[in-house]
């Protein structure tokens, strides 16, 4: 790793993933812009509107994964700054569903080769701290959605200023990180290091534990980011000002994230996993019974559940299954872009429809029951492989 300078690159790419997570807070403020007190679409075509959001993330990440070790980390990267910037462009000039869809397109496309580009990237950069650093990247996830929707309530709420404004402060990070990553020295993959071929990398992504956490990510994604991303159709009726409770989440995830080098320690991957499902499944239930004040610690029960599912599974691939290289990683990341991206029509069609917000709630919830059945499975599965793997 000669002439690589770690600690700006792990700074730009913490800001571009700020920039992708602002994205997330910002696009939950516009759900009532363009909603029926505003521009009049319903909250099932707000679902499909923003579904590209999730889906276009998953073509870059399934793009952009094997691109990665064929063109380099820096192009997947600059095509990451060029697809944010169209994106915020044309956000900023949208008035209708279909501009919206188009814009929120290009975002998510953007976003997509943030994480295409920059997992790789960390874990090459931190071969023996994988998981650790990975949670530590994505610190800045709950981050910028922090950031996101601090900046939408005091330019909308406080100021009084336009939503375009809202999105406009998107070209802050976005200008600084790709400043940063200027003229930098960039490593090659960490497959490309272990001189693994691309025939066993595409073999790999069909070994039956990796394809279980693939079909895990689905729910784990669909648990965090669907109701994270609706945050303001669902606590609206709950509290006054809903893009609070997603900073205080997401507050308590990035608290959560910074420190989770202790937490790997005495858990293990396998293990955080299935405690942040009972977390969830916890919170999601009693969102659907608190009110007022209360639902802040519903939403912490909440958040203490989802904080470590995203870099946690990356991290496990990553650790456990390295010769998937970025396109392990990739796929994992698209499987659950492409979970939420599904998930947000359905749950616009729960609330508008009898059961509204409390149905589309309790019907969340079914996934991270079922994530705790499979994680306890994949704890008794690695206890037995480390057993076998000592003798």
């Amino acid at each position: 790793m000669e002439n690589v300078n770690k600690n700006r690159l792990f700074l730009a790419s913490c800001l571009a993933l700020i920039t992708t997570a602002m994205t997330f807070a910002i696009r939950a403020r516009l759900e009532t812009v363009f909603g029926p007190e505003g521009v009049g679409l319903t909250l099932e075509q707000i679902g499909y509107a923003f579904a590209p959001a999730f889906f276009g993330f998953t073509i870059a990440m399934i793009i952009g994964g094997p691109l990665v070790d064929l063109l380099g980390i820096k192009k997947i990267t600059w095509m990451a700054f060029i697809t944010h910037a169209i994106g915020i462009i044309l956000t900023i000039m949208a008035d209708s569903m279909t501009s919206l869809f188009i814009a929120t397109l290009f975002v998510g496309i953007g976003n997509g080769f943030v994480e295409a580009a920059l997992n790789p990237l960390v874990a090459s950069m931190y071969p023996d701290e994988k998981t650790k650093m990975l949670n530590r990247f994505h610190v800045w996830f709950p981050g910028g959605i922090v950031i996101g929707a601090l900046l939408g309530w005091l330019t909308m709420d406080v100021m009084g200023l336009g939503w375009q404004v809202m999105v406009g402060t998107l070209f802050i990070p976005l200008v600084i990180y790709g400043f940063l990553f200027v003229g930098q020295k960039i490593p090659v993959t960490e497959r490309v290091q272990l001189g693994v071929s691309n025939k066993k990398m595409f073999a790999s992504v069909l070994n039956p534990l990796f394809l279980f956490m693939v079909a895990c990510m689905f729910l784990t994604a669909a648990s965090e980011l669907g109701t994270t991303q609706r945050i303001e159709s669902l606590l609206k009726e709950s509290v006054a000002q809903p893009l609070l409770v997603l900073a205080f989440i997401n507050g308590i995830m990035a608290l959560g994230r910074l420190f989770a080098g202790k937490v790997v320690h005495k858990l293990k991957p396998s293990g955080m996993l299935l405690y942040s499902a009972i977390f969830t499944f916890i919170g999601l239930w009693m969102l659907t019974v608190t009110s007022g004040g209360m639902t802040f610690v519903a939403a912490a029960v909440f958040a203490i559940g989802i904080t470590f599912f995203w870099p946690t599974m990356l991290g496990f691939v990553a650790e456990y299954l390295p010769e998937t290289g970025a396109l392990g990683l990739s796929i994992m990341g698209g499987a659950g872009m492409f979970s939420v991206s599904i998930v947000l029509p359905i749950m616009g069609r729960l609330m508008d429809g009898e059961g509204g917000i409390t149905e589309a709630l309790r019907t969340m919830s079914i996934l991270p029951a079922i994530l705790i059945v499979a994680f306890l499975g994949l704890n008794i599965y690695m206890k037995k492989r480390n057993k076998t793997a000592e003798v």
